[in-house]
């Protein structure tokens, strides 16, 4: 699963996902990507799970790239503990997805078929997402 070697912090807020994406919204590896329409924490497992069905969707042909990082911690008091006595320790990772940020591409396969994959990932995925594909490459391949 994914998450950082090292963190400057150990615990972070919990903060909001407010705005729009402002930077990786558009294709810059593959033909065909994921992208999200809505805000959203995605867990680092999520992401795996998403990664997972992508890949024996596609029977392992073609190239898949993830674009996002599970780089914020989330901490969680253990539970039937009561309140106060401080933060809860640091139990997984997530990822802030803000709308219009592509999270996967996808290269070297047909259309239906990366579509069919997207599809079957974006139900591991708590956000709303849609199918891009890159200008110039013809959809009813």
């Amino acid at each position: 699963m994914l998450s950082p070697k090292r963190s400057k912090y150990r615990k972070a807020h919990k903060g909001r996902v407010h705005g729009l994406a402002k930077g990786g919204t558009t294709l810059n590896f593959g033909a065909y990507g994921l992208k999200a329409t809505d805000p959203g924490r995605v867990t680092a497992r999520q992401i795996e799970a998403a990664r997972r069905t992508i890949t024996r969707h596609i029977r392992r042909i073609g190239r898949v790239w993830i674009r996002v990082f599970p780089d914020v911690p989330v901490s969680q008091k253990p539970a039937e503990v009561r309140m106060g006595s401080g933060k809860g320790s640091p139990e997984f990772w997530i990822c802030r997805v803000k709308p219009g940020r592509i999270m996967f591409e996808l290269d070297g396969v047909p259309a239906n078929v990366a579509r069919e994959a997207f599809e079957l990932a974006a139900a591991k995925l708590p956000v709303a997402t849609r199918f891009v594909v890159r200008e110039g490459e013809e959809i009813g391949k």
